[in-house]
């Protein structure tokens, strides 16, 4: 006896509308008036080429089974993943971002962007974010909403599992990113791109003449607080727990700075603020009452951030000590066909222009993968 099978309404949908644009041809030959319309449009060329080209993406985007097919599959839409799906898109592979949310990443909750090339210092991380995505899109990306929950790298075709749909690629490329630690202090995650940061690289410029607070007191506090002082009138170093300034030299030299000050043993309770911004913290040093410092900013620098490689399971894809994922040059995992992009893989650079260029490396073994070359071949070469 036959089984009897269902099909889900977007299946179905989809073939519904393969027939619709396979009907039209047919249909014109024999109602005159659809073929008059069809034929005498002054762009009927371009109308065909793009219903041919609508009904091979709608044919070809889910096979018998539901699963959605494409050659490179991006699992993240921050500005590697968006660099990464506009080179392979561009290469004319099949392309498809996968992506949770996209206004919850480090570069969309950025208010201000002034050191990514070309744009102007106005922009906010959120509208860059969106331009990258567009212009992928542009060239052909496809992007969708979701949350990625399982992926299996086991055989060439990979499957990554979502609640809507299972894609199978030969591609896959990881760009989740980092996520951030819960708030630490108080209204911190009120002031957050409103003078509380996680990256003076990316936000120092901004406080030049200003009074501004580190707090934190690992190397990445200390390294952060000595590029805060080529701007700020003042650097405010907070510290709970005091480095060893005897053995770190780092510490050493930056306690050694005219324009640092240490708050040594002190504890940071808060952010205060007003509609504005950032107005100061209120700090309680070791033995004494609780007492508000007035800064413009602060940097807080406390747990790091950790990979998102939740849904990474098996152990097929190697990881570093640190968390992030293992790659080499080319951004290749230890498994063919699979990569990984951006701040998963635990950079110390954490930067939009660093992410970027991931996604263009990648691009580019990603091409050469596909296509079986030895060899990457460039967008452009000098003659």
């Amino acid at each position: 006896m036959r089984t009897k099978t269902s099909m889900s309404p977007q299946i179905s949908a989809k073939l519904c509308a393969c027939a619709l644009i396979l009907f039209l041809p047919i249909a014109s030959s024999f109602l005159p008036n659809i073929h008059q319309r069809i034929t005498t449009t002054p762009n009927s060329a371009l109308l065909r080429t793009k219903q041919a080209q609508t009904l091979s993406k709608l044919c070809m985007e889910v096979s018998e089974d539901g699963t959605v097919e494409a050659d490179v599959v991006i699992v993240g839409g921050g500005p590697a993943g968006c660099c990464c799906a506009l080179y392979t898109a561009r290469a004319d592979h099949k392309t498809i971002i996968l992506d949770k949310n996209p206004t919850v990443g480090a570069l969309a909750i950025t208010s201000h962007i002034a050191n990514y090339p070309g744009v102007d210092k106005t922009m906010s991380g959120q509208a860059l974010l969106d331009q990258m995505r567009d212009q992928a899109i542009q060239y052909g990306t496809e992007y969708k909403k979701s949350q990625v929950f399982l992926v299996d790298a086991s055989q060439e075709q990979k499957l990554i599992y979502t609640p809507e749909a299972t894609y199978k690629t030969r591609a896959l490329v990881i760009a989740t990113g980092a996520m951030g630690r819960p708030p630490t202090f108080k209204n911190e995650d009120v002031y957050l791109g409103k003078g509380v940061s996680y990256c003076a690289t990316c936000d120092g410029a901004f406080y030049r003449d200003s009074e501004v607070a580190v707090f934190g007191n690992n190397m990445e506090a200390i390294e952060e607080a000595a590029f805060l002082t080529k701007f700020a009138k003042t650097v405010h170093w907070i510290t709970s727990q005091d480095p060893k300034f005897e053995t770190d030299e780092h510490a050493a030299d930056l306690l050694a700075t005219p324009n640092v000050k240490h708050w040594s043993q002190t504890r940071m309770l808060s952010v205060e603020g007003d509609g504005e911004g950032v107005t100061g913290v209120k700090i309680r040093r070791k033995g004494a009452e609780e007492e508000t410092l007035e800064v413009e900013g602060v940097f807080i620098y406390v747990a790091g951030s950790k990979p998102i490689t939740d849904f990474l399971t098996g152990g097929q894809v190697t990881m570093q000590d640190d968390g992030g994922v293992a790659v080499d040059d080319e951004m290749c995992t230890n498994v063919p066909g699979v990569f990984a992009i951006g701040d998963i893989r635990n950079t110390p650079f954490k930067q939009v222009v660093v992410a970027a260029s991931d996604g263009c490396i990648a691009a580019m073994a990603i091409d050469r993968y596909l296509k079986g070359r030895k060899t990457v071949r460039v967008d452009w070469i000098h003659q």
